[in-house]
């Protein structure tokens, strides 16, 4: 015996559509009009195609005339060129002290900007030690000179902000057109 949700899982096709009426669309895409459920699976079943419903939601049901095995490769393979396609952003961090050197500092912007052009997110975080949280105010300068410098790759997502003895920025790359 089937059980119940295992039926819902089956495709629409043929003998499992269970309406009276349908409108029919053709295999190129000509409508046959509404025709009783009998007459256009008979139909599909002349032309050794199947009968596919396509929405359920409309009244009468449409459905087409389709080689049902060929759709359903044919939409695998469109989902998994799409997935092939996608690409997430990893947001890679930058990390430095305040006190930085002018060597140090035009090093991490160019890995910065390295990770920007990648298509990355960028988290900019420097880090406090001791009494040195009396000086927030040259980090947040800091990155924000960092913001000005790697504003023709990216722009800022969030503002310098404290975090404990951290300060944080992150820029995300720019949208190209």
């Amino acid at each position: 015996m089937r059980d119940k949700r295992s039926n819902r899982d089956l495709p629409p096709i043929n003998r499992r559509i269970r309406y009276p009426k349908v409108r029919v669309i053709d295999k190129d895409g000509t409508q046959l009009g509404i025709l009783a459920f009998e007459e256009a699976l008979a139909i599909a079943e002349r032309q050794e195609l199947d009968l596919f419903l396509v929405s359920d939601q409309s009244y009468p049901p449409v459905c087409r005339i389709l080689d049902y095995g060929k759709y359903k490769y044919e939409q695998e393979r469109k989902a998994k060129l799409a997935k092939k396609n996608q690409r997430t952003a990893d947001v890679k961090e930058v990390k430095m002290r305040y006190k930085i050197e002018e060597h140090d500092y035009n090093v991490r912007v160019k890995n910065a900007k390295r990770f920007l052009k990648a298509g990355d997110k960028v988290k900019a975080t420097i880090n406090f030690r001791g009494r040195e949280v009396q000086h927030a105010s040259l980090a947040e300068k800091l990155l924000k000179r960092m913001a000005k410098d790697l504003e023709e790759v990216g722009e800022v997502q969030q503002a310098p902000k404290r975090e404990g003895r951290n300060m944080i920025m992150f820029v995300s790359p720019k949208k190209s057109l």
